[in-house]
């Protein structure tokens, strides 16, 4: 399970652990020290005792031993809601104690912002201690939502990763996502496909970076790159999760390609929660009503859609890592409880079922 580190990086990944492994769905004792700063840069001892810390994966060739639930750090910028930074902070720093070892970012969340306050979170833990990722391609206009700029030329892509490598305080990325290609209109698509992915190559080659990946939506895009293109790992998002299962059509050909498949967005964008999406979302209002259903019903029987959401999302053994986003420590906590307890299938059957009207159903993103 646990594979060979990545050579010259991550060789001390466990250097500094006492832990035991157990079967899948337990969880591994350690005792970690790790050191922290806070926003203040005043040093801060962040002892980590007897915390879960979670079964890890290859992610295929890329040899990453990433945790079963990763972090998406979008939420940090307030792309979903208003944020209070020290939280925020403090969310990173939980999904650390609870084993979580990847960090995904993007300089188009909140307008650099989620880049920001994750280099703060992140400023003083050892390198070695966790994977990061960051994405190029797409800029969003600070202060807006859907105000962006896609550029996958060479000299922005460099630029990129030179401005995201200061926000977040590394000189390596393990892996670069060429992100939304399919946004306006698909009118920049081919350009992220030929001078995009092959500038993000030419940093692998460079050794800044451990590998390359996209992250985008579309499932025929998805085919087309698997297809295509020599790529390491895949941020797909929105198609594992209780109401869209497509994932499942690029298994076989990610295993025998060696592409490492990251699951993003557990919770539909949102859909698969009791709050509902935000208003960008593109569902239309009998969708929203179709998701509304099933969280009445997930709540009636005593549980919740978002906790169903994510055990669902998140305990498929053919998938690595289920990527989440919050910028709240007790959700974060909350959502590694809910991962190491057993799914039911009766209510996921159910729930599916009240589903059926929007299974599959392709969003306009």
């Amino acid at each position: 399970m646990w594979g060979s580190p990545v050579p010259g990086r991550i060789s001390t990944m466990l250097s500094s652990a006492e832990c035991h492994e157990v079967k899948s769905g337990a969880v591994v004792k350690q005792s970690l020290d790790l050191m922290v700063h806070s926003t203040r840069h005043c040093a801060l001892n962040l002892d980590i005792k007897a915390r879960a810390f979670m079964e890890r994966n290859i992610l295929g060739r890329t040899g990453m031993k990433v945790s079963r639930l990763s972090f998406g750090a979008s939420s940090l910028g307030g792309v979903f809601r208003s944020i209070d930074e020290k939280e925020a902070i403090k969310a990173v720093h939980a999904a650390l104690e609870c084993g979580i070892n990847y960090f995904d970012v993007a300089p188009a969340y909140a307008g650099t912002v989620s880049e920001t306050v994750l280099g703060k979170a992140l400023r003083g833990v050892r390198r070695d201690l966790y994977y990061l990722s960051t994405k190029v391609g797409k800029y969003t206009k600070p202060g807006t939502y859907g105000e962006d700029t896609l550029d996958y030329s060479r000299a922005r892509i460099r630029k990129s990763i030179d401005e995201s490598a200061e926000r977040l305080g590394t000189d390596y990325f393990d892996l670069i996502h060429i992100h939304d290609i399919e946004y306006q209109g698909r009118k920049h698509t081919e350009w992220a496909l030929t001078e995009g992915y092959e500038s993000v190559l030419e940093l692998k080659r460079e050794g800044r970076i451990g590998g390359v990946s996209f992250g985008i939506y579309p499932m025929d895009l998805w085919m087309r790159i698997f297809s295509s293109l020599d790529v390491d790992a895949a941020l797909v998002h929105n198609h594992y999760c209780l109401n869209d299962t497509r994932i499942t059509e690029l298994l076989p050909i990610a295993e025998a390609k060696g592409i490492g498949i990251i699951n993003g967005s557990p919770f539909g964008s949102a859909l698969l929660t009791d709050r509902g999406p935000a208003d960008w979302h593109p569902a239309s209002p009998q969708d929203r009503a179709t998701f509304k259903t099933a969280a009445d019903f997930c709540r009636k029987q005593g549980s919740s859609i978002a906790k169903l959401a994510l055990q669902f999302a998140s305990q498929n053994p053919s998938l690595p890592t289920t990527l989440f986003s919050s910028a709240n420590p007790e959700s974060v906590r909350r959502n590694v409880e809910w991962h190491q307890e057993p799914v039911d299938l009766l209510l996921v059957a159910e729930v599916q079922k009240l589903l059926e009207p929007v299974r599959n159903k392709q969003w306009d993103y």
